[in-house]
């Protein structure tokens, strides 16, 4: 059964950094793209950044420059360096692999991605 444990979270002040970690238990992690998501209360899920296997990195419009995206194939992780952070930031943030294996390009959509994380909650004060 596949697993993707999140950890890193945590309360922050503006302009501070976090470093999220996902690690999986996918055998075949290197050829899965993974990304990252991010939900606040009476709000949809929403899409933050992704890695393909390839790997090519996309980023949201609202973290792109401050937020980095990278994979260590050989620890089954994906990290996400977040810089400048700001309050709007918070949430809890999910971690998911792809639906299939050699998947490329930009995705956003829930719909796209098979396995998900439990969650690490962020917090930025003002």
């Amino acid at each position: 059964q596949v697993q993707l444990v999140e950890s890193g979270g945590g309360l922050v002040e503006t302009g501070e950094s976090l470093k999220l970690s996902c690690t999986a238990s996918i055998p075949t992690f290197s050829r899965f793209g993974l990304g990252w998501f991010r939900q606040v209360p009476g709000r949809e899920r929403e899409f933050v950044a992704r890695i393909t296997w390839m790997p090519e990195r996309y980023y949201a419009d609202s973290v792109k420059g401050r937020f980095t995206i990278s994979r260590d194939n050989a620890k089954n992780t994906v990290y996400l360096q977040m810089n400048s952070l700001k309050p709007v930031d918070s949430g809890v943030y999910y971690c998911a692999a792809d639906r299939t294996q050699f998947y490329s390009g930009r995705s956003e959509s829930l719909r796209d991605y098979e396995y998900w994380g439990q969650g690490t909650q962020v917090t930025v004060s003002s």
